[in-house]
């Protein structure tokens, strides 16, 4: 393979510039790691730039309710990492030295009936079994916390460790950081080919071919096709959703706010906007991107309007589609790929945002062959039984 005399050899070539390759970079270059990363189109212009910036511990209710008992078992060791990767989030501002918004004033899931409220309490008795902190609230409760929700809501479930913080700060700023501490960053650079060799891997490239000893794929729902170029089959999925946001007003909801009841996810951010989503569903073009769907936003927006009646006096002034990166089982894919010396994973499905920071931490401790930093059974995330160093 050619070897562009633009490029040196690398320790680690990470693919990806999404939240996951940045923050994976730049933990590995704060231990002296030589890391490249390669990006094949702008930093941040995926999923991790154009999710609406919530920070979730909660287990999502919508899969709660529809998958059963035995899916929620196999998800519940996933709420102890969410958990530690929202304390990652309240010091990064001061760790990457700029202002990301963070901003966690707890998360409210509510209900308008006693089969919701039933449903929440269960949840929330698997969600404490992994060290989350849920209360569960009456209609008195919620009305004292919450006093901009409709009069039919009857109560719900706090945690008061979720929040949001600003997706279009935090992976820039992870790249600034790791940029200076010498991590080299190539944008517009596809990964047309990837090849085990004896002492690492060769990646081609449209603009020639570079070698690393160690390949991280972090490339978000464009994995699978990565993982693809070694003969790993990853059961990653793309899948288009959208967003909406209104015009700015004074604050007024401080919580992320969900529904047991329909999709949504609500909160006002610190400008005054308030993000409406919640997982509905956009379209693909035929030329292959997302685009936001009318009928999505109006049933989005009806249910948002029957949660928080105030909107009714808000203009919604933009909408957008973005490509959240999902799996079946909704289980983190980490670890190296057996068989496969020297090639990792990097995938959090649906709630990548706030897993980031954590799941970053982790793939540069594996990579490094030292023990994660933290007090976390990797077992149920590591993909094939990758053994956990100690």
């Amino acid at each position: 393979m050619t070897q562009s005399p633009s490029f040196r050899m690398s320790d680690v070539i990470v693919i990806g510039g999404g939240l996951a390759g940045c923050a994976t970079a730049y933990y590995l270059a704060r231990d002296g790691v030589s890391v490249t990363v390669l990006e094949r189109g702008e930093l941040n212009t995926q999923a991790s730039g154009s999710n609406a910036g919530s920070l979730h511990a909660q287990i999502p209710h919508d899969p709660f309710v529809n998958k059963g008992a035995a899916w929620a078992a196999q998800f519940a060791p996933t709420v102890g990492l969410l958990r530690r990767s929202i304390e990652e989030w309240r010091g990064l501002d001061a760790l990457l030295g700029e202002p990301l918004e963070v901003a966690l004033k707890g998360g409210l899931l509510v209900a308008t009936t006693q089969r919701q409220m039933a449903e929440i309490a269960a949840k929330a008795e698997v969600e404490r079994g992994q060290g989350l902190d849920v209360r569960l609230l009456d209609r008195a409760g919620v009305r004292a916390i919450a006093p901009y929700l409709a009069d039919n809501v009857i109560g719900g479930a706090f945690c008061p460790d979720e929040g949001k913080a600003n997706p279009l700060a935090a992976t820039l700023a992870y790249a600034r950081a790791a940029r200076a501490l010498g991590v080299r960053i190539e944008r517009d650079m596809p990964v047309t080919g990837l090849v085990r060799e004896r002492d690492g891997f060769a990646v081609q490239t449209p603009r020639g071919g570079l070698r690393a000893r160690r390949v991280i794929n972090a490339a978000g729902a464009n994995a699978g096709n990565v993982a693809a170029l070694l003969g790993v089959k990853l059961e990653v999925q793309g899948f288009a959703i959208q967003v909406a946001v209104t015009e700015r007003v004074d604050p007024f909801i401080a919580h992320l706010v969900y529904s047991a009841g329909e999709k949504l996810t609500l909160k006002q951010n610190g400008a005054g906007s308030v993000l409406i989503g919640g997982g509905w569903p956009a379209r693909w073009h035929p030329r292959g991107h997302a685009v936001t769907d009318p009928d999505s936003l109006a049933r989005n927006m009806a249910v948002a309007l029957a949660a928080v009646p105030a909107l009714a006096s808000l203009r919604v002034v933009r909408t957008w589609a973005a490509v959240v990166n999902g799996t079946d089982d909704w289980k983190p894919v980490v670890g190296e790929v057996p068989g496969i010396p020297g090639f990792y994973i990097n995938f959090f499905p649906w709630m990548g945002f706030t897993a980031g920071p954590a799941m970053a931490r982790i793939v540069a401790s594996l990579v490094q062959g030292v023990a994660a930093p933290f007090d976390i059974d990797l077992a149920p995330f590591l993909i094939g039984g990758t053994p956990v160093p100690h």
